[in-house]
């Protein structure tokens, strides 16, 4: 008898920010998992960066993965964007993954930043000061504010172990410097925020483990290319 394979679930579409910083962290989050020393100090001198501007910190050139926005040795006119997107997300990782040597707090195909922060409430309930703090981060009037707001809301997520797909987000950091992406960045965590759903002991029942939903709504922009 053959069985029919299991399928394998739909991973979001990446623009370049966005594979580049999946595949930066990914490698320091099986580095600093292994309890390597070059990737546990790596880490830690990139999570001084959380929450701080791109060009604050000369002292991170060459640790946050930038050379990966330019396999062909290439710049354009859209490289400052993907670099403050990869640079952000890449530092707030650092700081979310800062003593969780047991699970990666970037997750491919994880929680958007909605998602996981709907995740720290009660299911049955809104935390208003929570809820006052992703409202914060939707309404940063600059990008180096949205930075320091992300980092406050990730030190949150830290607390309670909860991961974020940082591939998404760094796509999304991209998307919220250009005309009219910061609306569409809002909706997207807004969407995620509302259609979180906790899973229940039902769904853990049928299959063996638990799951985790996810709410990609990626952003593959062109122009990043």
């Amino acid at each position: 008898m053959t069985l029919d394979p299991v399928p394998s679930p739909r991973l979001p579409a990446l623009g370049r920010a966005g594979a580049a910083t999946r595949d930066h962290i990914g490698q320091l989050q099986r580095g600093y998992r292994a309890d390597e020393s070059a990737a546990v100090a790596r880490v830690a001198q990139i999570r001084r960066g959380a929450g701080r501007p791109i060009d604050a910190l000369p002292e991170l050139w060459g640790l946050t993965g930038l050379e990966r926005l330019y396999p062909q040795g290439r710049t354009g006119p859209s490289d400052a964007l993907a670099e403050n997107a990869m640079h952000t997300a890449v530092t707030l990782w650092s700081l979310h993954q800062q003593s969780h040597r047991d699970a990666g707090m970037h997750r491919i195909g994880g929680h958007q930043l909605g998602g996981a922060v709907r995740q720290l409430m009660p299911s049955d309930d809104i935390d208003e000061p929570l809820r006052k703090r992703f409202v914060r981060a939707g309404a940063a009037p600059t990008f180096d504010i949205l930075a320091q707001r992300l980092r406050e809301l990730v030190v949150l997520l830290r607390r309670e172990a909860v991961p974020l797909d940082y591939g998404v987000l760094a796509d999304q950091l991209y998307r919220w410097q250009r005309p009219a992406g910061r609306g569409e960045v809002n909706r997207a965590w807004g969407r995620s925020f509302h259609a979180y759903r906790r899973p229940t002991s039902a769904d853990e029942a049928h299959t063996g483990h638990s799951i985790e939903h996810t709410d990609t709504d990626p952003y593959t922009d062109k122009d990043q290319s």
